[in-house]
């Protein structure tokens, strides 16, 4: 018999863990002077993922008796990244805002580099970064965070959700529960 929780209070969580994790993790990199890198953006990934994994499989577990449909998986999946998504966002609204508000001048720096590395003309790459420094205020980074990090969430939850499904025969199952 299923434990009558909520799919949102069951992943609550979760979501919460993974969104501290992110914190740390960023705070971690920002304190030893590599938030821009990317190569170690990738290894929090790989975290999130196993997350992902890890958190599906206590739902199925915990609050699913052992077994999850495919779509099932998938919800809990897309609802612990929102948690996930709407911490981030938050920290990195205050980030950009309050702790480093030079950080997005270093970004544009970056891409300005990279840029005059392929060769782009001056021209070019001064309308593009008008055109970035647009989109990197705190606020539209955050805001963005949310949506890129459900729709990312969504992606990554279609791949896990066919490790963690596991479905029963409902025949036998309801013969055993009686």
């Amino acid at each position: 018999m299923e434990n009558k929780v909520s799919v949102w209070k069951a992943n609550l969580n979760t979501g919460i863990i993974l969104g501290l994790l992110g914190i740390v993790w960023t705070l971690f990199l920002w304190f030893i002077d590599q938030t821009l890198n990317q190569s170690l953006g990738y290894v929090f990934f790989i975290v999130l993922i196993a997350g992902l994994f890890l958190g599906i499989k206590s739902y199925r577990d915990k609050y699913k008796n052992g077994f999850i449909t495919y779509g099932h998986s998938l919800g809990a999946g897309v609802i612990i990244m929102l948690y996930y998504s709407i911490i981030a966002s938050i920290f990195t609204f205050i980030l950009y805002s309050y702790i480093d508000p030079g950080l997005t001048d270093k970004m544009l720096a970056m891409t300005e580099s990279k840029m005059l590395d392929k060769g782009v003309p001056e021209s070019m790459i001064e309308q593009s970064l008008s055109m970035s420094a647009k989109f990197m205020a705190p606020w539209f980074m955050a805001l963005t965070g949310v949506f890129g990090g459900v729709f990312m969430g969504t992606i990554l939850s279609l791949i896990v959700s066919i490790f963690t499904r596991k479905e029963g025969n409902p025949l036998i199952d309801d013969a055993i529960e009686e």
